[in-house]
């Protein structure tokens, strides 16, 4: 044959088939990799919204969480119906050029950079400890 045996006895077989149900069944948006994805995106919202510079608060306050993909995918993003209600500017245009200044103005660069490794690897845990 190929060089090597395989001596699979159905109780192998049995316990190769339900690691392969829970892999699959944590790959459903409603699995370990959904909550996953829910926690990743809930903690990066969570870091940008407390790192960003605060003048009035309405840029703060316009971080949105949208999920996509049925739960599969995260997105945080500048709400672009939001207004400043002092200002009547659109937090989603200033808030570009605040984020472009860099540093610590950059908010979701720094939520990558600072947080990003362990998100990911918290993420990680949380799909291992149901597909383990």
């Amino acid at each position: 044959m190929s060089g090597f045996d395989v001596d699979l006895t159905i109780t192998g077989i049995q316990a190769v088939q339900a690691a392969n149900l829970r892999a699959i069944a944590a790959m459903k948006p409603s699995g370990a990799l959904g909550r996953a994805v829910l926690y990743g995106t809930t903690e990066a919202h969570r870091y940008a919204v407390a790192i960003t510079h605060v003048d009035m608060g309405a840029l703060q306050a316009s971080h949105r969480i949208k999920m996509k993909q049925g739960g599969l995918r995260g997105e945080i993003y500048i709400d672009p119906a939001t207004t400043n209600p002092r200002s009547g500017q659109r937090p989603v245009v200033y808030g570009f050029y605040e984020h472009e200044r860099g540093g610590s103005h950059a908010f979701y660069a720094r939520v990558e950079k600072e947080r990003g490794a362990a998100i990911g690897k918290e993420m990680g845990r949380i799909v291992g400890r149901e597909v383990g």
